[in-house]
């Protein structure tokens, strides 16, 4: 698989330059290299500056706590009580001691651009890009109230000053949670400003601020106006990024408090009023104040989302690399409508059908017929992706075992047995050393793949050929085979991080995507969109008006 050069449609349909996804880059990985003097640095500031702004910031967070407390005692859950003196008072004392906090962390000034509404103008604020837990910052600002997992309150200091802004708690153990977040959120957006501002990021998950992935509705339901909130932090080195693969959650907090000065910058937008037709469609509502934002922003637009983080992360013997095509691949399969409803009844399928062509290559009409779908700029782009020698051909082998990847990232041997069936000779079962290469490398999303070592090691008997049942018994011995013998002998083929073997950060591992972060949700912007508003296709077609 390779990306291709130049696509043939936009990521949200209007054909703005803009709206192009970006071909290359990630959003979901964050790399950190270092020269030697900004490692010499970092020591310095370790031994020196780090350790008093750790104890700075706790000693403000215990500062704080009993001002929280102070305020949350005998609190309505339903209700807003009158914010009379002593709670106005207290609300200006914990605003200073959490910008103090910060001003402990590096954060000396921060730039406010715009002019943040009044709650009776916009009952919702919409954050992006979010990179990082450092985006508590504008909450700590605003005090605005915040979606948060309900296990949040339970955390000892922590969770006494969550609740002090008046949460909308998502519980896991709840089935309907969902629902019920929405409509308190729903309920308090029609309050008429009787209730805080809710500050919601509506990316869901964290990025490298490279584009803006898609918005998740949840914030849009209400069909109230809400306030584009966009931040920044143009930091010569970007300590700040916390994203799923890249440095883990203390590397970030150490890197971060190491730098003499942090900036930040949080810009308000012009209030966006929803019109009619967003009204009744929240997906559409959420792709127009998204481009409104990535346009202050300056950065393209994509619809990747927190499904693709997850692919990316998927912990299956086949880790996907960074730079794989499978995130492009699985944005084409989610826009097209291509992800079966039963996938294993539709691969088998798919595989049964594409063994009887031999290895046959299709053109783009065939490959539309195979599908069954009409040929469009869509299905153009998921063609160039197998069409790796521009020659208008594609192995429609490659294409099951791809979208196997994508139904059931976790399920390796699952895929390589499909594989194994589709490429297999009908006289002894067995594949070669060239067709393990085609099948390893559309697994990964890499144009490229030596196979050789392992291979060679799997063909003990030296036959130039393995079965399905050699492959099985050599991955059951070695379960790190694609470590050992994939990313060791493919020098270009960078790994994400294992969460098995997390590395704690050290002054000789510098080039920080070798620590991972830990593979828990965020809890500053948890999902809580219900199931039936996500990935809406038809609002992702329209136009802004």
């Amino acid at each position: 698989m390779k990306l291709p050069s130049n696509r043939h449609c936009a990521a949200e349909g209007d054909g703005k330059k803009m709206d192009q996804a970006p071909p290359i880059r990630n959003p979901f990985v964050h790399v950190l290299k270092f020269t030697t003097l900004e490692k010499t640095k970092i020591a310095l500031m370790t031994v020196t500056l780090f350790p008093i702004r750790l104890f700075m910031a706790a000693f403000m967070m215990l500062l704080a706590w009993p001002f929280a407390f102070l305020a949350t005692i005998g609190r309505s859950e339903t209700t807003v009580e009158t914010q009379c003196l002593w709670r106005r008072l207290v609300d200006i004392i914990l605003r200073l001691i959490m910008r103090a906090m910060w001003f402990a962390g590096g954060f000396h000034w921060m730039t406010i651009k715009g002019q943040r509404a009044l709650p009776t103008e916009a009952p919702i604020l919409t954050l992006a890009p979010h990179s990082s837990y450092f985006d508590a910052i504008p909450v700590t600002m605003t005090m605005s109230s915040i979606v948060m997992k309900a296990e949040s309150k339970d955390i000892p200091l922590w969770g006494t000053l969550i609740k002090y802004i008046r949460p909308v708690f998502v519980s896991r153990s709840d089935q309907n949670s969902r629902k019920k977040t929405v409509e308190e959120i729903k309920r308090r957006a029609h309050s008429r400003g009787e209730w805080p501002q809710i500050m919601i990021f509506p990316e869901g998950t964290c990025t490298n601020r490279s584009c803006l992935i898609t918005f998740k509705p949840g914030a849009f339901i209400p069909a109230v106006p809400v306030q584009p909130v966009v931040i920044r932090y143009p930091n010569k080195l970007d300590t700040i990024t916390w994203t799923w693969q890249g440095p883990g959650a203390f590397a970030i907090l150490w890197l971060t408090l190491c730098q003499l000065h942090n900036e930040f910058v949080i810009e308000f937008l012009p209030i966006y009023t929803p019109s009619e037709e967003e009204k009744k469609n929240p997906a559409l509502f959420a792709v127009n104040v998204r481009r409104v934002m990535a346009k202050a922003l300056g950065v393209p637009i994509t619809d990747y989302s927190f499904e693709d983080c997850q692919l990316a992360m998927a912990e299956g013997q086949l880790k996907l690399p960074v730079e794989t095509c499978l995130l492009e691949f699985a944005r084409l399969v989610r826009r097209l409508g291509l992800k079966p409803t039963n996938s294993e009844k539709v691969l088998q399928d798919y595989g049964n059908r594409a063994r009887k062509l031999e290895g046959q290559k299709l053109d783009l009409q065939g490959f539309a017929h195979f599908l069954d779908v009409p040929v469009s700029d869509m299905l153009r782009d998921m063609f160039s992706l197998f069409d790796e020698d521009e020659d208008n051909s594609m192995d429609i082998r490659e294409y099951v075992i791809a979208l196997s990847v994508v139904c059931r990232p976790t399920k390796t041997l699952e895929t390589m047995k499909l594989a194994f069936k589709m490429f297999e000779a009908e006289e002894d079962s067995a594949i070669t050393e060239a067709e393990l290469a085609v099948m390893l490398k559309t697994a990964l999303g890499v144009t490229h793949l030596d196979v050789s070592h392992l291979f060679t090691a799997i063909d003990i008997a030296d036959t130039g050929k393995i079965t399905f049942d050699k492959f099985r018994c050599f991955v059951e011995e070695k379960p790190d085979f694609a470590e050992d013998y994939l990313y060791a002998d493919n020098a270009d083929l960078q790994s994400r991080p294992c969460h098995g073997h997390q590395k704690q950060p050290s002054l000789s591992t510098l080039d920080l995507q070798a620590t991972a972060t830990s593979k828990t949700a965020n809890g500053i912007c948890p999902d809580f969109s219900p199931r039936d508003h996500d990935s809406t296709k038809d609002a992702l077609l329209k136009k802004h008006d």
